[in-house]
């Protein structure tokens, strides 16, 4: 045969042998099987509401009116009068219906049939407490708290006449005023604030919902007065939170800088000043801090009531305490005292002693408030006094990372 022909028989026979190959390979393989695939189950969380669940509820909302009573309330919702006398004497333990605040929110759940009767009745105690009433079969009490969030914030300014003032116009919470003197009452007398110093404060802001409800903490702040920057850092150590420096001293001292918050200082420490009802010159050894009648008044330091009494030298009614064998403290023309505040009674760094007035020789009402070394009167603005327990030196290395890290953010903000 022609060599052509046979190579063309060879070339046949291999496209053969390749072809029945590849049949015999496919018909071996196991059939190729379709899987579905599962539709994802669907949960549908129920919607609470109180911790209710109210899928199958009506929620009707409302607000304590003026001179309105726990059973105003309820008997327009046709709840029975003996439910409402089961609830006022059977529930005290969990909340005193008698503590109703006129504007405080109220809600009801009630069924969705026909009749619409109240399940549930619920009182908001605040902003986040409030007290559970069930209605139906067994009827019981019980308190609940809404969940609270926390958001970090910042604020910065600069001092143009009060600390007040300077937060209201950077739109941030002017409490923080009062959180800031609290933290600083050892270190900063805030009445000497002065035009020009400035402030940088990191916090928390808390939240129920989407609705603010008021400040947390401060975490960090600094403080420019006299031309020093004063920081301050929040600190747990021992199971005690406090304030600190960037040193690891404690904010806290011995006494407080002024025993009364955000007022003005009328008339200061002097030998020989002109008295404003005799208009004679003599000793003022004290300091005067104009208030409105009825401001709290508090103790600067722990201590014992020696003295509680009216001083007809032109005193009026005061209170004189005793914090150790050095130091004591007066308080002058006050208008009251607080609940149990006799000769004898010990007392603690910031506890209410009484309320600013103008009782004794006085043009209008403030606090004369006098500070003695050893029995001799001296400026209570230039006390000084040691600072409490520092940072332990087992925790210095997480206070210094906790420094570092504040420090970044306050000198990050503008």
């Amino acid at each position: 045969m022609p060599a052509k022909f046979l190579d063309y028989m060879n070339i046949r026979y291999i496209f053969f042998l390749v072809t029945l190959l590849m049949i015999l390979t496919w018909s071996c393989q196991p059939p190729q099987t379709q899987i579905e695939e599962e539709e994802p189950e669907i949960v549908v969380e129920p919607m609470l509401a109180y911790g209710i669940n109210i899928d199958s509820l009506q929620l009707v909302r409302g607000t304590v009116k003026k001179n309105e009573f726990l059973a105003d309330i309820l008997l327009r919702q046709d709840v029975d009068y003996a439910v409402i006398d089961y609830i006022a004497k059977n529930t005290k333990s969990v909340f005193d219906v008698r503590k109703l605040r006129r504007g405080n929110d109220y809600s009801f759940l009630l069924t969705q049939d026909s009749l619409a009767k109240a399940s549930y009745f619920i009182y908001e105690i605040d902003a986040t407490d409030y007290v559970v009433y069930h209605l139906q079969d067994s009827v019981y009490a019980k308190r609940g708290r809404k969940l609270v969030w926390t958001e970090m914030a910042e604020t910065s300014g600069v001092i143009e006449s009060s600390l007040w003032n300077a937060l209201i116009a950077s739109e941030a919470d002017a409490n923080l005023a009062n959180e800031l003197s609290e933290i600083y009452a050892w270190t900063i007398d805030f009445f000497g604030l002065q035009k020009g110093d400035s402030y940088k404060v990191f916090y928390e802001k808390k939240y129920v919902d989407s609705t603010y409800i008021g400040l947390g903490s401060v975490i960090a702040a600094q403080i420019h007065h006299g031309g020093t920057d004063l920081s301050a850092f929040i600190f747990e150590q021992d199971s005690a939170i406090d304030y600190f420096d960037e040193k690891g001293n404690s904010l806290q001292r011995t006494f407080l800088k002024a025993p009364l918050r955000f007022t003005r200082i009328s008339s200061k420490f002097s030998h020989s000043r002109m008295h404003p009802v005799l208009k004679i010159r003599r000793p003022h050894h004290g300091v005067d801090y104009a208030a409105a009648t009825g401001t709290p008044v508090y103790t600067v330091g722990d201590g014992v009531v020696i003295k509680r009494g009216y001083q007809k030298r032109g005193g009026g009614n005061y209170i004189k305490i005793k914090h150790n064998g050095t130091y004591s403290t007066t308080y002058m023309h006050l208008s009251g005292y607080a609940k149990g505040m006799q000769v004898g009674k010990r007392v603690k760094q910031g506890d209410l002693i009484g309320y600013v007035g103008k009782t004794g020789l006085a043009t209008g009402p403030h606090l004369d408030f006098r500070f003695y070394r050893n029995g001799k009167a001296v400026d209570p603005l230039k006390v000084e006094s040691p600072p409490s327990k520092p940072i332990d030196s087992a925790y210095l290395p997480a206070f210094d990372s906790v420094v570092q890290q504040y420090t970044r953010i306050l000198d990050s903000i503008q």
